[in-house]
């Protein structure tokens, strides 16, 4: 399984390539998820109703993984582990990464600067 962070569905939403051309694929396999910390983040950043509208209808045909109490426990250890560290990466960042890691899935995403930081999570790639 392989979630696509949110900067990998705004440029689907711009039809700005590798992501455009990524998403529109496993659109049409019916394969395409996300989590609710995407949701989210794509929600509170439509600026204009048509944004709004053409988030929807993406989200609409998403799988839309959600933050359970294991997730959230992953999300907690990711977080406390890389800010000890001193390399956290956000709370939006841990959260998607502890339901990433949950679900044993792969994030596709452009962040890979954040994102490699975190032990056990695997990263897809635009092949």
């Amino acid at each position: 399984m392989i979630i696509e962070d949110t900067d990998v569905l705004i440029d689907f939403l711009a039809g700005k390539d590798p992501g455009a051309g990524r998403v529109e694929q496993e659109l049409r396999d019916g394969a395409l998820y996300t989590t609710v910390i995407n949701r989210f983040e794509l929600l509170s950043g439509s600026k204009s109703l048509k944004q709004n509208e053409k988030v929807q209808q993406l989200l609409e045909a998403l799988k839309v993984l959600t933050l359970d109490v294991s997730a959230a426990d992953k999300a907690a250890g990711i977080r406390r582990h890389l800010d000890q560290k001193g390399h956290g990466i956000g709370m939006a960042d841990s959260l998607i990464a502890g339901i990433v890691v949950e679900h044993g899935a792969h994030l596709l995403t452009r962040n890979e600067r954040h994102f490699n930081r975190v032990q056990g999570l695997k990263l897809s790639h635009w092949d």
